[in-house]
């Protein structure tokens, strides 16, 4: 029962890192299970080993777990990142370009 716990703590708390997180997160559901439950258990250790805070139970699991998957999302995306600084910043073309190549993949891409 515990995994099935895990599994729907991580499926949440993913989900709200990626809303949080700016920029584009094209992941799966899986991933994003992944990525809360990676970053509950970095969020936790960063709590109760450097900051001393209990992360076990009630809202601060929460906040730590949403914290920590939050900082995954930003060391992912700076080391995956493509090189912006040679082509200049994003325009606002750039993200309608973006938006209708996912839609022109379809719903199953």
């Amino acid at each position: 029962m515990w995994l099935i716990q895990y599994a729907i703590f991580g499926l949440i708390a993913g989900a709200i890192a990626r809303m949080l997180h700016p920029g584009r997160d094209p992941m799966s559901w899986v991933w994003t299970m992944l990525l809360g439950i990676g970053g509950a258990v970095v969020g936790g250790w960063i709590g109760g080993q450097l900051l001393g805070i209990n992360t076990d139970r009630g809202l601060m699991s929460w906040v730590a777990a949403v914290c920590g998957s939050v900082l995954l999302l930003a060391a992912y995306n700076a080391l995956t990142a493509r090189r912006a600084a040679v082509s200049g910043p994003a325009t606002s073309d750039d993200y309608k370009k973006a938006v209708f190549d996912d839609l022109s993949r379809g719903p199953n891409r």
